[in-house]
């Protein structure tokens, strides 16, 4: 098994973007989910109900840089020193503080989403810990997901219409495995990196998002196929969540190994 695809996702809801390498942080890979678009009150802004957040493109430029692209806007330029205000962050349940304070930044991106909405950097450390130990980005409640390709497979063998990768949002993308063999999983070695599998990834009205179009399939697939096959006790699943145990680095073509699993693949 390998590591065949790893993406990063800037922005909370955003496009990723697939890398050759990424470094591992207790919170997630490096410029994962580091931004959030919220209401004026700090709750957040996804995809789930803005859907044309999963056209914008964020990328790190250096020393501090980004830049924000979505089709027929003009590129937004900001840089992490504009972000010095302590500001109420909500992701779900989760309320902590990030940073706020580039003004052309909230409105590039209230032109966009038709609403007054400001832009949250999460600053160079979290603020954000689940169980008052586990440091988190913006992500919604784990540092990391997995998806195999033999898992897609398994369910655009089910669709009419092939979806892709993207569509699940994935940060680790493994081959050369069984269809939903990742279920199982324990703990888990990537290169020079260990995880533990935290839970199995539950699904919503997000994965009927065209990540290109950003509109919903009128169908609601693929996640109506999956209700049919993947309801599991925890919902409707697919991928799993993961917890580093150490730092490290990611890249394309890194050997994965099952340390432990509830059964045996040999």
């Amino acid at each position: 098994m390998q590591l065949s695809q790893l993406f990063v996702h800037p922005l909370k809801s955003c496009r990723g973007n697939a890398v050759e390498q990424a470094d591992v942080t207790p919170q997630g890979l490096a410029g994962d989910r580091v931004w959030l678009v919220v209401r004026p009150d700090g709750s957040q802004i996804t995809a789930r109900t803005h859907h044309r957040l999963v056209q914008v493109v964020a990328q790190q430029l250096a020393d501090g840089a980004w830049q924000f692209a979505a089709p027929g806007a003009a590129t937004l330029h900001t840089h992490s020193h504009l972000f010095s205000q302590s500001h109420r962050a909500q992701v779900w349940k989760s309320e902590f503080t990030a940073l706020a304070g580039d003004a052309a930044a909230d409105a590039w991106f209230s032109a966009w989403l038709g609403e007054s909405v400001r832009l949250l950097w999460l600053g160079q450390s979290t603020r954000r810990y689940q169980d008052s130990e586990l440091p988190l980005s913006f992500a919604d409640g784990a540092p990391f997901m997995l998806i195999s390709e033999a898992s897609l497979a398994d369910l655009n063998g089910r669709l009419a219409a092939a979806v892709s990768m993207r569509q699940f949002r994935p940060n680790l993308v493994v081959n050369d495995t069984f269809a939903f063999e990742e279920d199982e999983w324990q703990h888990i070695r990537i290169g020079e990196v260990e995880f533990e599998v935290a839970s199995r990834c539950t699904r919503c009205i997000f994965t009927t998002i065209d990540p290109h179009s950003a509109v919903p399939h009128p169908d609601k697939q693929p996640l109506a196929t999956l209700m049919g096959y993947r309801r599991l006790p925890e919902g409707v699943c697919f991928g799993v969540n993961l917890v580093a145990r150490n730092s490290g680095v990611l890249k394309l073509g890194d050997t994965v190994e099952v340390l432990a699993s509830t059964v045996s693949f040999d």
